[in-house]
């Protein structure tokens, strides 16, 4: 599937494949980074996690690593996923998107307001 065939993205899934979009992770590790880079406003379960993985490398998207990170001790228990460039693509992709509806709402001073009336 093409990235632009795909938008708007979950938020599971961009957040998963921005994770992935400069690192190797193994399921665990993604979870952290995800709770971690959002403040715990996106905290994904298990298994929200593990069903998106498995439709990403359906899609294309990810793959299964070959081999841990050079930093990582081997575990023969955890599966390691990176991104491919398909992946990479929708997840600039849906960053492009985002970024223009962001402007939208900066041109019609839609953030200042919210501050300035006391929203977040």
């Amino acid at each position: 599937m093409r990235a632009t065939e795909a938008s708007p993205l979950s938020v599971p899934v961009y957040q998963i494949l921005l994770s992935l979009s400069d690192r190797a992770l193994h399921g665990y590790a993604i979870l952290k980074d995800i709770r971690e880079r959002t403040g715990n406003k996106v905290v994904l379960a298990a298994g929200t996690l593990y069903a998106a993985i498995g439709r990403l490398e359906e899609q294309g998207w990810i793959e299964e690593a070959p081999d841990p990170p050079a930093d990582e001790a081997e575990d023969p228990r955890r599966r390691y996923f990176r991104i491919t460039d398909a992946g990479l693509a929708a997840a600039r992709h849906e960053a492009e998107r985002l970024r223009w509806f962001a402007r939208m709402a900066e041109d019609k001073e839609l953030l200042g307001k919210a501050a300035r009336e006391g929203g977040e």
